[in-house]
């Protein structure tokens, strides 16, 4: 299954360092990335693949809403199908 993976917040250094070593941790796979800085506003998607991950979305979900938390962003985890459905134009 693929996941979308939205982080929104200040621009600081460690951000994309502390989001993939955690989904690392978990086994989840990055599959694209898009990331942009746009004074000083830090915007960054990622779909991967959690078919080999060590935990459930739900738990995924609620470990990086509180890693978020701790370093300043906002990250939400979405299947990527419901991403899809909610940003259709």
């Amino acid at each position: 299954m693929n996941i979308v993976i939205t982080i929104i917040g200040a621009d600081r250094v460690g951000i994309v360092a502390k989001v993939s070593a955690a989904l690392a941790e978990h086994n989840v796979n990055i599959l694209d990335i898009n990331q942009n800085i746009l004074h000083g506003f830090f915007n960054m998607v990622m779909v991967a693949d959690m078919s080999a991950a060590s935990a459930p979305l739900k738990t995924l979900q609620a470990h990086f809403k509180s890693l978020g938390e701790s370093i300043g962003v906002d990250i939400k985890l979405q299947h990527e199908e419901i991403f899809n459905v909610m940003h259709r134009v």
